[in-house]
């Protein structure tokens, strides 16, 4: 096949399967990702328009839990509604542009969610043991602009991988083995060497994620340092804060490594096991993000208990 043929098959549409080996099980399997996508759009809108209406939240803890809430909905919305289409109407067909933007969504916000993760734990660092520098470190500005900085940065990585995924021919077959184009998935359509694109990718993937969770680590060793030297109510609150934190940071990271190497390393699991564990990694967290820090937040609990009585007594409210 000659080069002008193999790059224009870059311009044919890819199929998703779905879950391959379990295709006569899509319509069962889709309810609970159906629920788990509802829950996510409820619970993470909640804390938005919680955040958003109560100025007592307006503060630097409570912008980065509406950033994260934000990020969630932009990363579960870019691979549920199109799985769930392929599990309902079998419509399997995704352009091959739309394949790499759902590409370059999942992982530009991947490592905006780390980067966004590492600034909650330096809030949470200087909130417990610098907390008289608190209000003049991290002003509202400055949590913007660390905001912005972890989208730039996510989209600064991910671009020149974009283009060295795109700049390769697909031509053995169309058919990606999964519910979303993954990247392993898709590379391994490529009639030609991916090894530049697999090598960035992993310096990529080692840099962010390492350096990431080392500022982490530092900084919740840090807080449990100074914690141990505070009285009994003072380190239970401030153990109870963090806690959810933690929680946040090892569903996002422990998934997304076992996501991962599950792709990369068969380990004799079946390829419906490997795609489900993918699928649940990208599903799970947005779900369960705002139920962990929104409930176990007293303000944002508190808040949300209002709101939805507020909702109930204007509903309930005879019309004029």
């Amino acid at each position: 096949m000659s080069a002008p043929n193999l790059s224009n098959t870059n311009s044919l549409p890819f199929l998703l399967v779905g879950i391959p080996g379990l295709e006569t099980l899509h319509i069962w399997i889709s309810i609970p990702f159906c629920f788990m996508y509802v829950m996510t759009l409820l619970g993470n809108c909640t804390v938005l328009l919680t955040v958003r209406l109560d100025a007592s939240l307006h503060e630097p803890m409570y912008y980065f839990m509406s950033m994260l809430a934000a990020i969630d909905l932009v990363f579960s919305t870019a691979v549920v509604p199109k799985m769930l289409g392929v599990f309902w109407l079998d419509a399997r067909e995704i352009p091959f542009e739309g394949c790499f933007i759902q590409m370059f969504f999942i992982h530009t916000f991947t490592a905006v969610e780390s980067g966004v993760l590492l600034a909650m734990s330096f809030d949470r660092y200087i909130a417990i043991c610098n907390p008289l520098r608190y209000t003049t470190i991290l002003t509202t500005s400055r949590t913007t602009q660390i905001g912005l900085l972890s989208l730039a940065r996510g989209v600064a990585l991910m671009i020149p991988l974009m283009c060295l995924l795109t700049s390769l021919p697909y031509c053995k077959t169309r058919v990606i083995p999964h519910s979303y184009c993954e990247h392993m998935a898709v590379v391994e359509l490529a009639c030609a060497s991916p090894s530049t694109s697999n090598l960035y990718s992993i310096i990529v993937a080692t840099l962010l994620v390492g350096s990431d969770s080392i500022f982490i680590t530092f900084s919740y060793s840090m807080i449990l340092r100074t914690v141990l030297r505070l009285s009994r109510e003072a380190r239970l609150k401030a153990l109870s804060t963090c806690g959810s934190h933690i929680a946040i940071i090892l569903l996002f990271y422990i998934g997304g490594l076992l996501s991962m190497y599950l792709q990369m390393f068969s380990l004799d699991l079946d390829p419906h096991t490997q795609v489900l564990v993918a699928d649940l990694y990208l599903t799970v967290p947005p779900m369960l993000n705002p139920l962990i820090y929104g409930i176990k937040t007293k303000q944002i609990r508190a808040q949300m208990v209002k709101l939805v009585e507020q909702l109930v007594a204007l509903s309930s409210s005879p019309a004029d």
